[in-house]
């Protein structure tokens, strides 16, 4: 099967999105993991939240490395990829939206959407446009009689 320019430009367009999903959530996961004070001194605001503490960084940790690799699995395996990328992208736009409210009710100030931006609302936003890009090219949509009671 011979890949035309146009196809082979959204491949590569759509694979760094894919990519810093998977590896940076699965890389900040193992971090959090691995080093939990070192994460927490090093990431710029978390200070700001509240006191160490190195089992709830942990736990978060675990969940961080289980998004990475559910936009990582999902990249190679079509049949999976709209169920692993909207169960991930579900967590990612709850995390962003608790911090907007953090700010909208006062707790933060609103230099923290800013900051929080890249590690926080950008893997939401990322996540949204590619589980919505997964649902419209399923095939499951390719002909209505694929669409079945059970199968939403």
């Amino acid at each position: 099967m011979k890949i035309t320019a146009s196809a082979r430009t959204i491949l590569v367009v759509g694979f760094i999105p894919i990519a810093f999903n998977g590896l940076f959530l699965f890389a900040n996961g193992l971090f959090m993991l691995i080093a939990p004070m070192a994460w927490y001194n090093t990431v710029p605001g978390v200070t700001d939240t509240g006191s160490f503490n190195q089992h709830f960084i942990r736990d978060i940790g675990i969940i961080q490395m289980f998004l990475g690799a559910a936009f990582g699995i999902g990249m190679i395996q079509p049949a999976h990829r709209l169920n692993l990328w909207a169960a991930a992208t579900s967590w990612l736009i709850a995390h962003a939206s608790f911090h907007l409210w953090e700010v909208a009710v006062g707790i933060s100030s609103p230099s923290t959407i800013a900051r929080d931006f890249p590690a926080v609302t950008l893997p939401a936003l990322i996540g949204v446009a590619l589980t919505a890009w997964a649902w419209f090219t399923s095939p499951r949509l390719a002909s209505p009689g694929l669409i079945t009671r059970n199968s939403l």
